[in-house]
């Protein structure tokens, strides 16, 4: 990808969690040692959709089960990067690729004490965010050696699976179903029977959520607060 003629590489960030990732940038990547720079630009990447389905009860005399949509599953990206030492690329052989493995395996894959978990990553190609994820699977592939067996080329794949903030999330899918659980935060101006009418196109439903939610004074919703509105079916019981 070009920008102004300067091709740009495809860029790994890592961050602590999801929100920082988010919002943070090369930068402080970089100045938390979880930068990865790809030395070829991937030729191609792979994203995967993959939607959830119960199969219900075949009925007599039919010759299959009606599927039941159950949910969507987080988008899927797979890209292949290049390490290669021989020089033939950027001119600056080096003995073999076993540093540059192990920074890239440090950057991916590294339990952090600190969050108690690996990096959530944000990956940059020139000025365009692609995907902002987990790594949930990587590979290496060596496919060339030195006489002493020493390898100076390899190829890794890695998988991301998508991984964003709640909020983020509940405002891309938009949705609005009473039969699904919604967590809201209270906006300046809400009430608890205006909520439950967006919710559930019904008002009524508004002391059962304050019991759940275990509020004393409903009237008086404080902005900020998160609420929790259950199935419709599971609130008029």
């Amino acid at each position: 990808m070009a920008t102004g003629g300067k091709l740009e590489k495809m860029l790994i960030l890592g961050f602590k969690d999801s929100k920082e990732a988010e919002t943070g940038g090369k930068a402080e990547a970089i100045k938390n040692d979880a930068y990865f720079e790809a030395l070829i630009n991937p030729e191609t990447y792979t994203l995967e959709y993959k939607l959830k389905f119960s199969g219900s009860g075949q009925g007599q005399g039919t010759s299959g089960k009606q599927l039941k949509y159950e949910y969507t599953e987080p988008e899927e990206i797979t890209f292949e990067f290049l390490f290669d030492n021989t020089g033939i690329i950027d001119d600056n052989p080096r003995d073999n690729i076993a540093d540059d493995i192990k920074k890239f395996k440090q950057v991916l894959i590294e339990y952090k004490g600190d969050s108690h978990e690996p990096r959530h990553f944000k990956l940059v190609w020139g000025e365009n965010s692609i995907f902002k994820g987990r790594v949930t699977e990587l590979s290496i592939t060596y496919k060339l050696f030195k006489p002493d067996g020493s390898p100076i080329r390899a190829v890794a794949k890695v998988k991301f699976k998508s991984s964003i903030e709640e909020m983020k999330r509940a405002a891309k899918e938009n949705k609005s179903s009473p039969d699904l659980t919604h967590v809201r935060l209270v906006k300046a101006g809400d009430s608890l029977p205006l909520m439950c009418y967006q919710i559930y196109g019904d008002t009524r439903y508004y002391l059962k959520v304050a019991e759940i939610n275990g509020l004393g004074n409903f009237r008086q919703l404080v902005p900020g607060t998160e609420l929790i509105f259950p199935p419709i079916d599971k609130t008029s019981n």
